[in-house]
């Protein structure tokens, strides 16, 4: 209803209307030189692409986000992606497709406007951000690669090792960044633009269950193993309350998905049971 209402608004006020759609790809924690094939999968991408007016008009954001959100190599670096997307494409309707501690790192760019002076550019071309699994309450799961619990090798694949993005998803960090820094939490001021979280609620890893293989089972087996440490509302690697902490919930993933499935932390960012057609029908 939320969504509904915005594009009404947008239509009712823009004038002329919106020229040139885009939609931009941003990955979560890590160092990303190909984010295209090693994160999202150019399946995925030109599937999602396709609900566009001109196919063409995307990119896909390669960033180092083992870094603080507001570093020079995270926010910085993405904002030289969509600022120059912007300027050189034209782009004045610009869809941002997140994906966990992404959704943090365009969430300091959307709450801090005066830090950077590409932001005001960047966030007065947006329609919305549709963060896919975002860690916006941070994840148990740093908090134990941090410690150097039992948990690390479990989930050391999942985080990398003890990174300042690692750091800074611990639950504490994550809370006093939310209350100080960043917007779009409860108690805090709006952002600026539509934020909307897909949220995904549960792992299936049965070797037998074809649909614990789409995105690769061994990937979601690691994720039902993490689960173990998580709310039983999670999609093993977030609790649902992380994914829906900032903006609001677009939807639940049962409540979209095809067959009602779940999305894992790694089925978020995938083909899998209808998520890129969804996307793509959102363009």
């Amino acid at each position: 209803m939320i969504r509904r209402f915005l594009v009404l608004v947008a239509l009712l006020t823009s004038v002329p209307a919106f020229g040139v759609t885009g939609v931009a790809f941003v990955h979560g924690t890590g160092h990303q030189t190909d984010a295209l094939n090693d994160y999202w999968r150019a399946g995925f991408v030109n599937s999602v692409r396709q609900g566009l007016p001109d196919p063409s008009k995307f990119v896909v954001v390669n960033c180092d986000f083992e870094q603080y959100m507001w570093d020079s190599q995270a926010a910085g670096c993405l904002a030289g992606y969509l600022h120059d997307f912007i300027v050189n494409q034209g782009v004045d309707d610009l869809v941002v497709i997140t994906h966990s501690n992404g959704g943090n790192v365009m969430r300091w760019i959307l709450s801090n406007p005066t830090w950077d002076s590409r932001y005001p550019t960047i966030i007065a071309n947006i329609r919305w951000v549709n963060a896919l699994a975002p860690s916006s309450w941070g994840t148990p799961l740093a908090d134990a690669v941090i410690n150097g619990s039992v948990f690390e090798q479990a989930v050391g694949w999942l985080l990398g090792y003890a990174s300042d993005a690692v750091f800074m998803q611990q639950e504490a960090w994550m809370a006093a960044f939310n209350a100080y820094w960043l917007y779009g939490t409860t108690g805090r001021p709006a952002l600026p633009v539509g934020f909307f979280d897909v949220v995904g609620t549960d792992v299936d890893s049965s070797p037998f269950d074809p649909d614990s293989y789409c995105g690769g089972y061994a990937e979601n087996l690691g994720l039902e193993i993490t689960q173990n440490w998580l709310d039983s509302c999670s999609d093993g690697f977030l609790n649902c309350s992380s994914q829906a902490g900032a903006g609001s919930v677009w939807f639940w993933d049962i409540g979209r998905t095809g067959g009602q499935e779940p999305l894992s932390h790694n089925q978020s960012r995938r083909e899998c049971f209808g998520l890129d057609i969804i996307l793509r029908n959102d363009l």
